[in-house]
């Protein structure tokens, strides 16, 4: 089959799919910290205090949790389903297999080493992780703790209606993101960045978090030209250009543009808009993953 969510395509129909692919859609329910459950409400006001006002959220979670006893619950293991075979399901599969075989090829090649792939997880709402309890609102994200990926495909939707931002590579980018995180993750560097924000700052601790999610676009724009120098029908023209549009519309600049109306860049944690479409394109135009040391770059 050919791939044809969105405007662009990406041709996947001699790739094979992923077996480490998690279905926990159709779970729910509240958002357990330290053992109890808050409402979503909470959730969402601790998250946006955070973004926007430096508050750390566990202070208003673990607040809440506490002044709330009645509201115990059980941590219970998430739901497996049956694999479903819906376009969306089968493209994610496909795309996460792509990854695995190329990065394979990447670590050996340029690091010498091996390449130990992520499991994805598909949710619907929330679903417990290594990391604590996840949630669709925090977008895709990838969990270091128990080496997972995140994804509740109704992000798909949101980045066409909130970004207008569609087409098969600009989905494919935001596994590849995050499966850029694993990679960091795999070759020491998250680990080496948790121990060295424990003595900074918020502030400093902000910009290199920047630089941490810069290096995961870099390394996806490193996947996708490799995996197109390996299938030169895999990726069609102009789908790389759709990445680089979804790369700017999650700017930290525009994204706070557009809900507050103003921009504070040192509050920034993932990057301006130009600077991903910057990281992305140098992945994108090197395929070369030692060219994706933003930690060393004085500009971004």
């Amino acid at each position: 089959m050919t791939a044809t969510v969105g405007s662009n395509s990406v041709r996947l129909d001699n790739e094979s799919e992923s077996n480490r692919v998690e279905d926990r859609r159709g779970g729910g329910g509240g958002f357990p910290i330290g053992g109890r459950s808050i409402g979503i409400g909470t959730v969402v006001i601790a998250f946006v205090a955070a973004y926007f006002f430096g508050v750390d959220p566990s202070v208003i979670l673990n607040g809440a949790s506490q002044s709330n006893p009645s509201s115990v619950s059980q941590q219970r293991a998430a739901p497996q389903n049956a694999p479903a075979n819906d376009e969306m399901t089968v493209f994610v599969r496909r795309v996460l297999g792509n990854t695995e075989r190329t990065w394979t090829q990447i670590m050996r090649t340029q690091f010498n080493r091996d390449y130990p792939a992520p499991t994805l997880v598909l949710f619907s709402g929330g679903t417990q992780t290594g990391c604590g309890y996840g949630q669709a609102a925090m977008g895709p994200f990838y969990c270091p703790a128990d080496q997972k990926v995140y994804i509740d495909l109704s992000f798909y939707q949101e980045m066409r209606q909130r970004f207008g931002v569609a087409g098969d590579f600009a989905q494919a980018y935001v596994i590849a993101h995050e499966v850029g995180h694993h990679v960091q993750k795999v070759l020491g560097i998250s680990d080496q960045v948790d121990r060295l924000r424990q003595r900074l700052s918020r502030a400093d601790a902000n910009a290199l978090s920047v630089r941490v999610e810069l290096q995961a676009d870099c390394f996806a724009g490193v996947w996708a030209a490799t995996a197109q120098r390996n299938n030169q029908q895999l990726i069609e023209p102009g789908d790389f250009e759709n990445g680089l549009q979804a790369a700017a519309a999650i700017g930290d600049d525009r994204l706070q543009r557009q809900s507050q109306g103003r921009v504070v860049p040192e509050s920034f944690t993932h990057g301006s808009s130009e600077q991903r479409q910057r990281w992305l394109q140098r992945g994108l135009s090197t395929a070369d993953a030692r060219q994706c040391n933003t930690f060393g770059a004085e500009t971004l």
